[in-house]
């Protein structure tokens, strides 16, 4: 019942701005039955419930990934990856912070980020596509000195490798040897300049074999990724530099629905345009098992 009172008042705030949003993700009405009239312009209280539905979506018992409400309240960073289309190789990305009001506000971005070579959607091994869905941010590393993050972070050279063996007993977990712990590890060093800084995106925690190591988020080189995402090296320091563990930092990568789908992510743009486009990604994020809470439009 509480669930079903939460996504009922999302849906009176007007996050899932048409009908037509709603068929497209959620399965209820068509497309035919959108109204024509545009949704008022969202505003920085939509971001915050966008950002606290997430959150709270992530508490449900029994959902993969699931944490308690207390861990979920903790969070005050959020990066948030939308790109148009699943496919898309290309998104935005842009950093929200929550305030001491509990405000949630973009402090980063939006700025071009990088995908995998076939988008996003299930991460699997030796499938280049970043995982969908929102996960911690937990270990920062790089083959240069710390930039000033708060992050756990160590300083990358030749013997550091991330297992991506799914035999391996240290698989998708960060391991300090001489030679390679088998499979498609990778050696952190010789990745080159894209490792230059990064930080761990935490999709598979409980390392299971066959669903995908090594998804970071790093340095671009401006080409699609082997699931990772990537951002202009400056932009990364910058992140680095804010992220903080205190604040219990995640990262949500999905489908912006309103997104054009012929156009690059931008380096910048109006607030309206970054509120917009996060909001656009809110079906997506809220888990499958929710969506049918959320009240059909007539």
């Amino acid at each position: 019942m509480m669930l079903k009172l939460l996504m009922r008042r999302v849906w009176q705030l007007g996050l899932l701005a048409t009908a037509a949003v709603v068929a497209l993700v959620v399965g209820t009405g068509s497309a035919s039955a959108a109204p024509t009239t545009p949704a008022p312009a969202p505003g920085a209280s939509d971001i915050t419930t966008l950002i606290e539905t997430i959150l709270k979506s992530l508490n449900v018992p029994g959902l993969p990934g699931g944490t308690t409400p207390q861990a979920a309240d903790a969070t005050k960073q959020m990066v948030v990856v939308t790109a148009p289309v699943a496919t898309s190789q290309t998104a935005t990305l842009t950093a929200f912070e929550k305030d001491d009001a509990g405000v949630w506000k973009p402090v980063i971005g939006p700025t071009k980020a990088w995908l995998g070579e076939k988008g996003m959607g299930k991460a699997q091994d030796n499938v280049y596509r970043t995982p969908q869905g929102t996960f911690p941010l937990d270990q920062a590393f790089g083959r240069q000195e710390n930039p000033g993050t708060k992050m756990p972070y160590f300083k990358a050279d030749t013997q550091d490798w991330w297992d991506s063996d799914p035999k391996s007993p240290t698989y998708n977990t960060h391991v300090r040897q001489a030679q390679s712990p088998g499979g498609d590890s990778e050696n952190l060093y010789n990745m080159g300049p894209v490792y230059d800084y990064a930080v761990n995106v935490a999709h598979n925690p409980n390392r299971v074999p066959g669903d995908a190591s090594a998804i970071f988020l790093h340095v671009s080189d401006n080409q699609p990724t082997w699931g990772c995402i990537a951002i202009e090296r400056q932009k990364m320091i910058d992140v680095l530099k804010w992220l903080d563990p205190t604040k219990s930092p995640k990262i949500t990568i999905g489908v912006n629905v309103d997104a054009p789908k012929d156009a690059p992510a931008p380096e910048a743009s109006p607030n309206g345009d970054i509120i917009g486009g996060v909001l656009g990604n809110l079906a997506a994020l809220i888990p499958d098992t929710l969506k049918g809470l959320i009240p059909a439009t007539s």
